[in-house]
């Protein structure tokens, strides 16, 4: 037996995964256990419990995977503050101390960290080899081009290259400080969003403006090539020297100073979303068919930070040269851990792979789980109203009707995802042909931004019917795909007029475009997660019920957490999220809590203990 202990650690989304003799036994984010969401710190409890879901103790390890080279981000990190001296001097004081005291002496750290397993190997990876491990070996296909991009990681920003059977190799590279991840995040920041956690917000902006900025971008920003490699003008950048991410050039040119965060969001910044969204959009299209002209392979697996942007990848999906392409659900730092492991067992130790049409990811379920004794004694112990189901068809029938009668139901089942999408475990549901659904879920549960899209869960085998998509199936929801025209509804004037011109973002996305309003974005779009029976065999039996019951095989499924708060872990986390937001009913495995009428008002003053818990993303 050969078991791999994966690490990402000290930037962003810290995780740990284990691999033993190549199957993926657990992998989870140290932000779920830490309850810091996007926790940067070394993944102490992330680690253990993959070690107990592995029975095994860390000197039974026989190698710890980091997922990037520290060395060689210090050297970047050098010289990077020497070409702009005396400029940067008080990033760089910020930053050598944290270096110099830990980052710099990663295996010493990793020593500190893991004292048991002070004999077992240390292998260091590529920063970008992590992510294309993380992309290829997992997938289901034998062969395929690989493309990462992120924000950065030792030099480079972005790869391609193949990996056939067991070994992959990356051939080309983009180097800092020319990102196409570091340019989405100037925006983030300009536009008042959180980097490296706000990109998402900024993307489900865009459909509310106009990229009527895209040409002012290229002219002064980026030179955007035909083969999608770009250069910066940093003149516009402050990431290299600074403290932030755009310079006063910057701001001259869009017309101030960025916006400050929870500051009212004006035409401006939607504006800016759109134009700077088109532009990724480009440059992914860009890269998708100069990978494909290069590499002659047919699929496509992708991976680092930008990879998440489901919107470019739905388009290089449909318009780009790939017949099929699988996207790591944890695409960002956190599945570096995972590629690490997997990066040592298949090209290190050159073990085979076999492909048989499905991805090895294992639904991405691969977090804890509880015994349905544990929630039992949870639920007794709290004194919480519920009911048991012994029969799982009752269970099923009885939330389906809940969901129809317009309650929002709390969802945990079985194992916790891995990576920054909730698809069915730990999951908030409503239903997607409510017009009011998507107000009250954000205002009232999850307590963020209005304009916030929410994505529709769909039964596989009716995925086509209802959204336009040239994958058969998208799992990780990392698609996004228009509502089919035939689900359109008709709209009036008045509403018209608003979708395009009101202020307020929660009239524009009121406005009623479809038959499934809930899930169906501003420009009639969708990120669109498709369940079927083999990776979610009780959800695939809900969504199952849902239809029976109401004729639509769509549910609305968000992540089970407030704004600022990781998604939930054990059964406590959910069931104090449910007592403290609007959720009417708690699905714990086999129990059900429905909430009194009167209970959400009850309950106000343990909803503000609870958000005060949690600071905004």
């Amino acid at each position: 037996m050969t078991a791999i202990l994966g690490i990402s650690a000290f930037y962003h989304d810290s995780a740990a995964a284990i691999v033993v003799d190549g199957t993926v036994i657990a992998a989870a984010q140290e932000e779920r256990f830490s309850r810091c969401k996007h926790d940067a710190g070394f993944p102490v409890r992330a680690v253990a419990y993959c070690l107990a879901e592995a029975g095994l103790a860390p000197h039974e390890l026989d190698y710890l995977a980091f997922y990037d080279k520290p060395l060689l981000k210090f050297d970047r990190l050098i010289e990077t503050y020497l070409a702009f001296a005396p400029r940067g001097f008080l990033s760089f004081a910020k930053a050598m101390p944290v270096w110099l005291k830990d980052k710099l002496n990663m295996r010493r750290l990793l020593r500190k960290a893991l004292p048991d397993a002070g004999r077992v190997p240390i292998v260091f990876t590529d920063h970008h080899e992590s992510h294309a491990a993380s992309a290829f070996f997992p997938s289901p296909f034998d062969e395929a081009a690989i493309l990462t991009l992120d924000g950065v990681g030792e030099w480079s920003t972005a790869a391609y290259g193949v990996g056939v059977g067991n070994r992959l190799r990356l051939t080309h590279h983009l180097q800092f400080p020319h990102s196409l991840g570091l340019l989405y995040s100037a925006f983030t920041y300009y536009c008042g969003f959180k980097v490296n956690s706000g990109e998402y917000k900024l993307m489900g902006l865009a459909p509310y403006g106009q990229p009527i900025y895209r040409d002012k971008i290229y002219e002064h920003l980026v030179d955007l090539k035909a083969d999608g490699s770009l250069w910066l003008n940093m003149d516009y950048f402050n990431y290299c020297h600074g403290l932030s991410m755009t310079s006063p050039r910057f701001h001259e040119l869009f017309g101030g100073p960025p916006r400050s965060p929870e500051s009212r969001i004006e035409q401006h910044h939607m504006d800016l979303a759109a134009s700077i969204q088109a532009v990724a959009e480009d440059a992914v299209l860009r890269m998708g068919g100069h990978v494909r002209a290069e590499t002659g392979q047919k699929r496509l697996v992708m991976a680092g930070g930008v990879a998440l942007n489901c919107v470019a990848n739905g388009r290089l999906m449909r318009e780009g040269p790939f017949d099929d392409i699988w996207v790591q659900p944890a695409a960002g730092d956190a599945g570096g851990s995972l590629g690490a492991a997997l990066f040592v067992w298949h090209q290190l130790l050159e073990h085979p792979r076999a492909p048989a049409g499905r991805d090895f990811q294992r639904a991405s379920l691969l977090g804890p789980c509880f015994s349905r004794d544990e929630i039992a004694r949870f639920l007794a112990k709290v004194h919480a109203p519920h009911e048991r189901f012994d029969d799982e068809a009752e269970l099923l029938r009885r939330t389906a009707e809940l969901l129809a009668d317009g309650k929002i139901v709390g969802w945990f089942h079985g194992r916790m995802e891995f990576g920054p999408r909730a698809l069915g475990a730990r999951s908030i549901l409503g239903d997607p042909r409510s017009p009011a659904m998507q107000a009250n879920m954000n205002l009232k549960i999850k307590f963020r931004e209005s304009f916030r899209p929410f994505a529709p869960v769909v039964l596989a085998e009716h995925a086509a019917d209802w959204f336009e998509m040239r994958a058969g199936e998208s799992p990780y929801m990392m698609l996004v795909a228009p509502v089919r025209k035939e689900h359109h509804v008709p709209i009036g004037v008045h509403d018209s007029r608003t979708m395009r011109q009101d202020p307020d973002l929660t009239a524009r996305i009121n406005v009623v475009r479809s038959t499934v309003p809930a899930v169906t974005h501003v420009d009639f779009s969708a990120r669109v997660q498709t369940v079927d029976r083999a990776r979610h065999p009780r959800f695939h039996r809900l969504l199952e019920a849902f239809h029976s019951l109401t004729g639509c095989p769509v549910l609305v499924n968000t992540s089970f957490n407030v704004r600022g708060e990781p998604i939930v872990c054990t059964p406590e986390e959910a069931y104090r999220c449910y007592r403290a937001t609007g959720i009417d009913a708690l699905v714990l495995e086999d129990f059900v809590s429905v909430k009194s009428p009167g209970a959400p008002e009850a309950l106000a003053e343990e909803r503000e203990q609870y958000l005060a818990r949690f600071r905004p993303d």
